[in-house]
């Protein structure tokens, strides 16, 4: 779930939507597209503008959003998902196929900016067990030809966003930082790929999941203004982990001859929802410390001035795979109808600005029938269904809605099905007349039953079959739901 080269920070004053904007020049954010309800592609573009975002990651090339791109003033990069890689790598005809649809035509037809081609995400995972470790650098070097080809080698330059875990520091100082041992050959090859073509190395850094993964990690390094105890590295002083991650990769970097090479942070940022470290509250201290530094041009010790980042993300994704909790999918500033979550200044005075011209469904909820037996053996596999088919991670212990009792689980589970469906009225026929449409909302505290926006996937049961569509993310979440809600786990 990183960045370019070193950009100094230039205040851009621009009118947008009769309100006074000033742009952090290296800030983008990125955009995902994997919801059963996603904002029209000409909304999102219009939010970008509004709230002053000139850079923009995809992790695909979608037609329709590259289209909605369209001379709209924003730097484009575009990613070719793993799954592609294998392909593109066992053929040149195959990248140049690729370039020529997904990069080639969008910027000479449509004006779209597109600044880099991000080949894979995160490949070289430990959870991935070396799947692409070989296709890769092959893929990367084919799509690099297929550029030249197309002479545009000069404008738009490959990368490869890589997670922290590609390196490592046996005690804990960024000096002591290197390549993991087991593909270290291979991350120099790369990287002497990356350099020999004037292309940034880019790297997806997450204090979220240092925290995630140890429970001992302590919580005031994560952030920017925390009070916890400093890193001393022989003179360089680490108050935060972000800092300390991102110079040991320059370290890293520096020790195998690399040391001026360009870096993109592709992925900062903190989930607001699915852990109970994940909240709005540290969200908010966490990207607003961050923009600060940016606007303050603070850098590392190893390499001062802002970091050329992209924030993760723009938009919640309700059907995103939830591997590797439930938190990936609430890592949106805004939530999936373009309303902000909480109060940020990505550089104006005035907070986040909302998407405009979104059209919701009817005020309607499904919830648990009042005559219905929490009882009932129909109520499980019921809920199970509603969850397998829809998003419920926001029931997880210590998530937003982790305190509801039982019978606001099973509605929590009710209307989610509900809304992904369309708010059809055969999608609130549960067995045994457990469940019936409110007009009342049934929120609860922090917790909110959402309704769905009308958008272009809006249709009934086709928006149910982008669930099914998603079979990691179909399996995981019924047992989760199932645990949340009748287990202790």
């Amino acid at each position: 779930m990183l960045s370019k080269s070193v950009v100094a920070v230039s205040f851009v004053i621009i009118l947008l939507y009769g309100n006074l904007f000033i742009e952090v020049e290296a800030i983008g954010v990125n955009w995902g597209s994997q919801a059963s309800h996603p904002l029209p592609p000409a909304t999102v573009v219009r939010l970008l503008q509004a709230n002053g975002i000139r850079k923009v990651k995809l992790f695909e090339a979608d037609t329709k959003i590259l289209g909605a791109l369209s001379r709209s003033g924003i730097q484009v990069m575009v990613g070719i998902p793993n799954d592609l890689l294998a392909p593109i790598a066992a053929s040149v005809a195959v990248a140049e196929r690729w370039v020529s649809q997904n990069v080639s035509a969008h910027v000479s037809s449509n004006g779209v900016d597109i600044r880099y081609v991000a080949v894979g995400n995160e490949p070289f995972l430990k959870a991935f067990n070396g799947t692409f470790e070989d296709i890769t650098l092959p893929a990367l070097q084919n799509i690099q030809s297929a550029l030249i080809k197309a002479g545009l080698a000069t404008q738009v330059k490959v990368t490869v966003p890589l997670n922290a875990d590609v390196y490592q520091s046996a005690s804990n100082l960024p000096s002591d930082g290197d390549f993991r041992l087991e593909i270290r050959d291979l991350m120099i090859s790369i990287v002497k790929f990356l350099s020999d073509n004037q292309a940034p190395f880019t790297i997806n850094i997450y204090p979220f999941i240092s925290l995630y993964n140890d429970p001992h990690f302590p919580v005031e390094f994560a952030f920017f203004d925390g009070t916890g105890d400093p890193i001393d590295d022989n003179g360089r002083v680490y108050d935060n982990v972000l800092d300390a991650n991102y110079d040991t990769l320059v370290w890293s970097l520096q020790k195998n001859g690399f040391g001026n090479l360009s870096i993109i942070v592709g992925e900062v940022g903190w989930p607001t929802d699915g852990d109970k470290n994940a909240n709005m509250q540290y969200a908010r201290r966490y990207n607003q410390g961050f923009m600060n530094r940016q606007r303050a041009g603070r850098g590392t010790p190893m390499r001062p001035g802002p970091m050329d980042a992209y924030l993760f993300s723009l938009i919640d994704e309700d059907a995103k795979s939830i591997q590797p909790g439930n938190f990936e999918r609430h890592w949106g500033m805004f939530y999936i109808d373009g309303q902000p979550k909480y109060q940020l200044s990505l550089g104006n005075g005035n907070g986040l600005v909302p998407a405009r011209d979104v059209h919701h469904m009817a005020k309607k909820w499904c919830v648990l029938a009042p005559s219905a037996n929490l009882q009932d053996p129909q109520l499980g596999p019921s809920v199970g269904y509603a969850c397998d088919h829809a998003d419920c991670t926001s029931l997880g212990y210590g998530s937003s809605c982790g305190g509801l009792n039982l019978a606001q689980n099973v509605s929590y589970a009710f209307n989610s099905y509900y809304q992904v469906s369309d708010q059809l009225e055969s999608a609130c026929k549960f067995p045994g007349g457990i469940s019936m449409i409110s007009t009342r909302d049934p929120s609860f505290g922090s917790c909110q039953f959402k309704i769905m926006i009308k958008s272009d996937s809006s249709g009934g049961e086709a928006s149910v079959r982008v669930g099914l569509a998603r079979s990691v993310a179909v399996l995981l979440l019924l047992w989760t739901c199932v645990c949340v809600l009748f287990c202790e786990c």
